[in-house]
């Protein structure tokens, strides 16, 4: 409102001097000289500016109203300011026989419409317009919460059944008398849990802490599978500092886990590469699958945490994103991202 406020009287006074220099050229053109009547105009526009910045006060209070209803009223305020500008003018006493001249009657009333008249609607324009920027500015807003709202929930869809079998795990160990393993796994899990609840979802994070964190993740799974899981990473130099959503290669770790050695007799490898191709930069994770499951080109179809990577990718780039996932040759399954490439 304050803002506003401001701006309706540096408009006002910047319209009001506008008009001066105006009516100083058409004097000059109905004979009349400048210089000898810019007191009188002085006096006439003051008064003018004043009558046009309570009209803008007007116009800013009642600026919720209907368009057409705040039209009609800019009408009105004319039609009640014409007579004031129009009374100041011919008893400003400059020179005398003007005053009595039909001639310069007219102009001077057909000048106050176009001038009282063209401020309204100015201002009227410039308020609808601050308006419309405010309710773009808050639906952008809006849109904005529900969008962090929204990769918030998708990024803390933390898959339970991995918990509840580290935590199993754990407990088995600690019946089998392996103390020491289970206490890595609490150890691993703990540093886990803190670093994926404390990373802010909408924050991007370097791809090497994002590895890092991961084969931390692998490292309770390992505990679990034994000698069976093998994790394989491929990754340039060049790609260690590119930027990528945090978190955003656990739902497919996870899907290898549970689809490769969660299925799986025999040892199974999950292997990430990361490369650069054009503008992007494309992450893949593969993991051995059971050939009985190798028919169809996607046996699993898209699991809850496949469809979030899709959804988060789709939020946070549009168009500018890729995902695919399925059987890329018997006993080996593929799910790659593709984003812009990013070099923090």
């Amino acid at each position: 409102m304050d803002c506003l406020i401001r701006g309706a009287f540096s408009l006002n006074f910047i319209y009001w001097v506008c008009m001066f220099l105006v009516n100083s050229v058409l004097e000059y053109f109905i004979k009349i000289a400048p210089i000898e009547s810019a007191q009188h105009k002085l006096i006439l526009f003051g008064v003018s500016a004043l009558m046009a910045y309570v009209m803008g006060r007007i116009l800013i209070r009642v600026r919720g109203l209907f368009f057409p209803l705040k039209a009609l009223l800019c009408l009105v305020m004319t039609i009640i300011a014409i007579p004031v500008y129009t009374a100041i003018d011919l008893l400003n006493l400059y020179p005398q026989s003007v005053a009595s001249d039909p001639i310069y009657s007219g102009y001077t009333l057909i000048l106050a419409v176009s001038m009282i008249f063209g401020w309204n609607c100015l201002f009227l324009a410039v308020t609808d317009n601050f308006e419309r920027d405010q309710r773009e500015q808050q639906l952008a807003a809006i849109r904005e919460v529900a969008l962090t709202t929204k990769m918030q929930a998708l990024r803390y869809q933390v898959n339970p059944h991995f918990l509840f079998n580290t935590l199993n795990s754990i407990a088995g160990l600690i019946e089998e008398g392996a103390t020491i393993r289970a206490e890595r796994m609490v150890l691993s899990l703990s540093t886990f849990m803190r670093t994926t609840l404390a990373v802010d979802p909408m924050s991007d994070v370097k791809l090497s802490e994002e590895i890092a964190l991961q084969e931390e993740y692998l490292g309770i799974e390992r505990e679990r599978f034994l000698d069976r899981l093998t994790f394989k990473i491929e990754m340039p130099a060049a790609l260690q500092d590119a930027l990528v959503p945090s978190l955003i290669l656990q739902p497919l770790i996870e899907n290898a886990i549970k689809h490769g050695v969660g299925v799986a007799t025999g040892q199974v490898e999950i292997s990430l590469t990361a490369s650069c191709k054009s503008d992007l930069l494309v992450l893949t994770v593969e993991n051995d699958i059971p050939l009985d499951n190798s028919e169809s080109k996607n046996p699993f179809g898209m699991g809850v945490g496949l469809r979030n990577v899709q959804e988060r990718l789709h939020l946070r780039f549009q168009e500018n994103s890729q995902f695919s996932s399925g059987i890329i040759r018997p006993g080996r399954y593929q799910a790659s991202i593709g984003l812009p490439l990013k070099i923090a």
